[in-house]
């Protein structure tokens, strides 16, 4: 058997394979998504799930928690499809480094986990990225339980992204999807300042 004979049939075996396995995901439901770890993207791989939502003609909403002292790209971008497809709320006050004030923390993270309770109850969102809330766990500035006990009543076909590092090992358990990011290399490291369109 030639090279590309072998090739055919381990691509033909290959597909089969792949094909069984597609054929026995039969349940349809909305999604729990955690994106966690120390590396870069996490908030990135959900703001590209939304504009993948936005392109079905889904109903989003995006509560970014932590982050909110510094405009990014994404907001920007984002902010141009707010006619009804898109609900985007900045609720933060920027890093706890930055604010050093713990009670107007949690007082901001608890406006923000008002207004992501209300969208993950509501069967009109399609689609919810709450962004960086993984940070506000860590530093019990909203209690886990309020969280796990949303995310488990929600509607059944409202797909759900949090993202931040250090996501608890409860709402691990929960999720039906977890990727962890982790860093090989990060320009900052080389004193290489968050530059626009990549991290801005």
């Amino acid at each position: 058997m030639d090279e590309e004979a072998r090739h055919r049939d381990r691509m033909r075996r290959k597909k089969e394979l792949i094909d069984r396995r597609i054929a026995k995901a039969t349940i349809d439901r909305g999604v729990l998504v955690v994106n966690t770890g120390n590396g870069k993207g996490k908030s990135s791989s959900g703001f590209g799930m939304l504009a993948r939502s936005l392109g079905h003609g889904f109903r989003c909403g995006v509560v970014q928690f932590i982050k909110g002292s510094f405009s990014t790209g994404e907001e920007a971008f984002f902010r141009m499809y707010e006619d009804g497809a898109l609900d985007y709320h900045v609720m933060g006050e920027g890093y706890t480094w930055e604010t050093q004030d713990k009670a107007r923390d949690i007082a901001a993270a608890m406006a923000a986990w008002d207004v992501a309770e209300r969208m993950l109850a509501d069967p009109a969102y399609d689609f919810i990225l709450l962004d960086e809330l993984n940070i506000a766990l860590v530093k019990q500035y909203i209690p886990l339980d309020r969280v796990l006990d949303a995310c488990r009543a929600r509607p059944e076909r409202q797909h759900v992204v949090i993202t931040g590092r250090g996501a608890p090992d409860a709402l691990v358990e929960l999720a039906d999807t977890v990727t962890e990011m982790r860093v090989v290399k990060h320009a900052y490291q080389a004193g290489i300042r968050a530059q626009k369109g990549v991290e801005l």
